[in-house]
């Protein structure tokens, strides 16, 4: 180890900054976070520096550098674009015994700032002792993917407790289990979800029961479109913490492969001709009975739970039975399918509004305001519409829609193998049937869709009519 890791308590103690310019700034910025008593020397300040000169956060010593700025000073920090000024900070630092880092150059560096996952009061350091910044933060950025903001918080409340905690819980391994409890149980799950007082009730309401309640609870999960880089970071959290997964048939292999090895997979997908219903009740009874059970449940939805993905129904269920829950947001397949299409489904010259609709109602009937969704001058996004695309196109069309408004159709958006048809509302559904498209995919109506052939990206676009 060629370097000792440290964590510095700067509150309070002056920190010698040596240069005006933006990297210097980012400097200070970090610096102020941490809490020191900023000296910044420069001939000139960024706008940004002034403002905090002026302001009193921090003191600027105007000019070129001299060995006295380092009086009194803890650390030193040279952000100069001059090598020959860094050097003599270097040497002027040693000569003092003061750390000095030369931003980007760790010869000159007595010590390195390493780049930070910040959950303070946790904080995880990456270095490359200099070598390799940019692999640095790289791994900085992975990192920041795994650790909860809500961990900071958790930290603190333990912080605070840690008294009652080793009172409470005595024995190493009896500590152990309870802190396993905090990251896995309800304490972390209501400080994610912004209910300070709550966490710290079921903390103290823990500490006087023998034992720990299980933590089972239960995430809804948007898996997204199936591209596994639209994950969000919440959702990659909740599948490497799940116990056992609950998936549907959209879900994409790419994206189950990121959950926890040993997690249990279970398949609930709705398959064509089976009852739905049965199905969905099956779903609520593996929800509830897994969360009883105490594990950590994750319902995984392809697109977004909250968005004709039938989550409503299944927070109901888990309502009523006592059952802890959060949600996961995912992309929605509207939005996956319209970017990835090259469909804005909003444009100041097209469309000022966007409806999401299922041709699909819980007693399959069609409920639907034809007259006003044929009016011009709005995007329409169609969600389980292929089998049924002919008769969409007639009743709008019946109800005054233009046969010639433009339609986009995209098969498996936002996965490798996505197809995209363009054609005119009159036409679109003949041209599906030509090109053989088929379920999952998403139909947008309305004048945006014009825009696609010119805006496409990615995936396959299918040949225009001749």
């Amino acid at each position: 180890m060629k370097l000792f890791p440290l964590f510095a308590d700067l509150a309070h103690r002056p920190v010698l900054v040596v240069g005006g310019g933006d990297v210097a700034q980012r400097k200070v910025q970090a610096l102020r976070e941490a809490g020191a008593a900023v000296t910044v020397g420069a001939p000139a300040l960024t706008e940004t520096l002034q403002a905090w000169t002026d302001a009193g956060a921090i003191r600027h010593l105007a000019g070129t550098f001299t060995p006295a700025w380092l009086d009194g000073q803890w650390l030193v920090i040279a952000a100069t674009d001059d090598r020959a000024v860094n050097a003599a900070v270097a040497q002027a630092g040693q000569a003092q015994l003061r750390f000095v880092n030369v931003v980007d150059d760790p010869e000159l560096s007595s010590f390195q700032v390493p780049a930070i996952v910040d959950r303070s009061p946790l904080v995880i350091a990456i270095s490359s002792s200099g070598a390799a910044p940019v692999l640095a933060r790289r791994l900085r950025e992975r990192i920041e993917s795994m650790f909860d903001h809500a961990l900071g918080p958790l930290a603190a409340l333990s912080a605070r407790h840690r008294a009652r905690i080793r009172e409470r819980r005595a024995g190493m391994a009896n500590r152990r289990g309870f802190y396993d409890w905090l990251l896995d149980g309800p304490v972390l799950r209501l400080l994610r979800q912004g209910r300070p007082a709550e966490a710290e009730a079921a903390l103290l309401e823990a500490l006087d029961t023998a034992e720990a309640p299980p933590a089972g609870r239960v995430t809804l999960v948007g898996a997204g479109p199936g591209d596994a880089g639209l994950l969000t970071l919440k959702a990659l959290r909740a599948l490497n913490e799940a116990d056992v997964i609950l998936h549907d048939r959209l879900v994409a292999d790419d994206v189950l492969a990121l959950a926890r090895r040993d997690a249990e997979r279970i398949f609930v997908g709705k398959q064509p001709g089976e009852d739905h219903a049965a199905t969905q009740a099956r779903i609520h009874v593996l929800m509830r009975e897994r969360a009883q059970a105490g594990q950590r449940v994750v319902r995984l939805k392809g697109g977004d739970a909250f968005i004709f993905g039938r989550g409503g129904e299944e927070l109901e269920s888990l309502r009523a039975h006592g059952i802890p829950y959060e949600v996961v947001p995912g992309v929605t397949a509207a939005l996956a399918c319209a970017a990835y299409g090259g469909v804005p489904l909003t444009h100041r010259d097209h469309a000022q509004s966007v409806q999401f609709i299922t041709a699909h109602s819980k007693e399959e009937k069609d409920t639907l305001d034809w007259p006003a969704l044929a009016r011009p001058g709005q995007t329409l996004a169609f969600y389980m519409g292929v089998i049924q695309l002919g008769r969409l196109a007639g009743k709008l069309m019946a109800h005054g829609r233009d046969p010639a408004t433009p339609c986009a159709l995209i098969e498996n958006g936002g996965r490798a193998n996505q197809r995209a048809l363009y054609a005119p509302l009159g036409q679109i559904a003949a041209r599906a049937q030509a090109a053989g498209i088929h379920p999952p995919a998403l139909c947008i109506v309305g004048e945006v869709a014009g825009l696609g052939p010119k805006l496409a990206w990615f995936g396959e676009v299918l040949p225009a009519q001749d």
